[in-house]
């Protein structure tokens, strides 16, 4: 069936725009996305354009979503600690203040302010990554505060003898955290904690340190074991004079009497006994024991 006003038949009119809406559909379908922020990051908005520049939407914190938009792009960052480790070693060990070669570690941990996003995609960014947050804001960290993190810490380990190093950490850690955080005051980078640790002497030293140890903990053991024997010592001197005086009691009693009065006494247990045998010994005055040398010639 044809319209008589129309040059076109009425199906053919609806094929063009049904073909035009599918066209403009899909289109509209590939040039449109729902970009999502996760938990934890905050994302950066973006609206592109097939002809001008690309517009700045807003900020979105994860969980979520803007929903389904032209050309909408987003670009998410962790506002989770992130820690980066700074090793010293081998060529990069810093001489301390009397000149000992000392290697370590500083670990930085830190975070994107997030109140202060904005200004970190747009000042602090200068990589395009899609695909992951960490090579983001581990540009962002040696752009920024890499180099300086290192000169803080070398300056500070360089004020130290080498072997107080390792009692001043806590110190040194504080020091070093104190320059940081002033440096980075203002900036998006939130710093949380800086630490150094994993501190390394040269063999020798090491060596030296560890023999010095040994010699301690021996000299500590000897003056143990001479405290040991000087105890004994005074252990056996008391016991020999109490050895002594019991002796010295014992031979004041042991008068001519009283060892006259315990032989008596054992005869008389012995003349009571069932099972007993007469014995004949020499006898002084009044029958009773001769107590002393006698002289048989």
């Amino acid at each position: 069936m044809s319209n008589e006003g129309s040059k076109f038949p009425t199906g053919f009119v609806a094929a063009v725009f049904g073909t035009i809406f599918a066209v403009v559909f899909l289109v509209w379908l590939i040039g449109t996305s729902n970009p999502k922020t996760d938990a934890g990051y905050v994302g950066y908005l973006t609206r592109g354009a097939i002809f001008g520049q690309t517009t700045f939407v807003g900020l979105q914190d994860g969980p979520t979503s803007p929903g389904r938009g032209w050309l909408l792009h987003v670009r998410n960052v962790s506002i989770t600690p992130y820690s980066i480790a700074e090793p010293f070693v081998g060529d990069t060990a810093v001489l301390s203040k009397d000149n000992m070669q000392v290697a370590f570690q500083v670990h930085v941990v830190w975070r994107l302010n997030k109140a202060q996003a904005r200004e970190f995609f747009e000042k602090y960014s200068t990589i395009n990554d899609h695909k992951g947050d960490t090579p983001l804001l581990h540009a962002a960290y040696s752009d920024f505060l890499k180099e300086n993190v290192r000169t803080f810490a070398r300056s500070e380990i360089q004020k130290y003898d080498g072997l107080t190093i390792k009692d001043k950490i806590d110190e040194i850690s504080h020091n070093i955290q104190v320059r940081v955080i002033k440096y980075a005051e203002g900036s998006p980078f939130q710093i949380m904690s800086v630490v150094v640790g994993n501190i390394q002497y040269p063999s020798q030293v090491a060596e030296a340190v560890a023999l010095k140890m040994k010699t301690t903990q021996d000299l500590e053991r000897y003056n143990t074991e001479i405290e040991i024997e000087k105890k004994k010592k005074e252990k056996r001197i008391v016991e020999a004079e109490g050895i002594a005086k019991a002796m010295e009691i014992i031979q004041a009693k042991l008068t001519n009497q009283y060892l006259q009065h315990e032989a008596i006494e054992a005869q008389k247990a012995m003349v009571g006994s069932p099972n007993h045998s007469t014995i004949y010994i020499p006898v002084g005055p009044m029958g009773v024991p001769i107590v002393g040398n006698m002289n048989l010639k």
